[in-house]
């Protein structure tokens, strides 16, 4: 039996896959979220795959860590097809920050969801400009379930959902922490980009 994000029973899902859409800025519970899923499906005994981009290897080369330091072991992989080599198997598959992964990332997410897979995909919705950050749009608009969580202004306090980079670089993957980004409201964000 599943129960949606919303905290509505839907039943009996086996053998129905699924996409879930864990979104949101910096620092606002993204992997957080993502591993508190990814444990639960394991304690109810389904077999759980977990994939990250290697490229991302800011606290672990092999885990997905987040903020806070809650981790979870995980396979890096160069390119999204190398994940449908490694869950044939498996009930539930967690990928962590989508938006590193090619835009093949969203046919590999349909494949496994109509394999009767559950996937829980976790990753910015927006770029440090503010504009919708693909290849998550996209599973957005093909998943059945999509939460956005929130950060706290590390300006004002607020509600934050942009993810403000501190450096010049206007390269659009730049990998960092709070030496680099900083999570705004709509407000700040707004006020620092002009």
């Amino acid at each position: 039996m599943f129960v949606e994000p919303s905290g509505r029973n839907t039943g009996n899902q086996k053998g129905s896959g699924w996409i879930e859409v864990v979104c949101g800025s910096m620092f606002s519970g993204k992997t957080e979220e993502l591993i508190r899923r990814l444990n639960r499906a394991t304690i109810a005994g389904q077999k759980v795959e977990i994939f990250k981009p290697i490229i991302d290897t800011r606290y672990s080369k092999e885990k997905i860590v987040s903020h806070n330091d809650t981790t979870i072991h995980s396979t890096p992989v160069h390119f999204s097809g190398d994940i449908l080599l490694n869950c044939e198997q498996c009930d539930v598959i967690g990928i962590d920050e989508a938006q590193f992964f090619d835009e093949g990332i969203v046919d590999v997410v349909n494949k496994l969801a109509n394999m009767g897979k559950r996937v829980i995909v976790a990753g910015l919705d927006m770029d440090f400009m503010g504009r919708p950050f693909t290849p998550m749009d996209q599973l957005m608009s093909i998943a059945e379930f999509i939460t956005k969580v929130h950060a706290i202004c590390m300006n004002c306090g607020n509600i934050a959902s942009y993810s403000h980079r501190r450096t010049k670089s206007s390269k659009k993957v730049v990998l960092g922490e709070t030496d680099i980004y900083e999570a705004l409201c709509r407000k700040c964000f707004y006020e620092k980009m002009a």
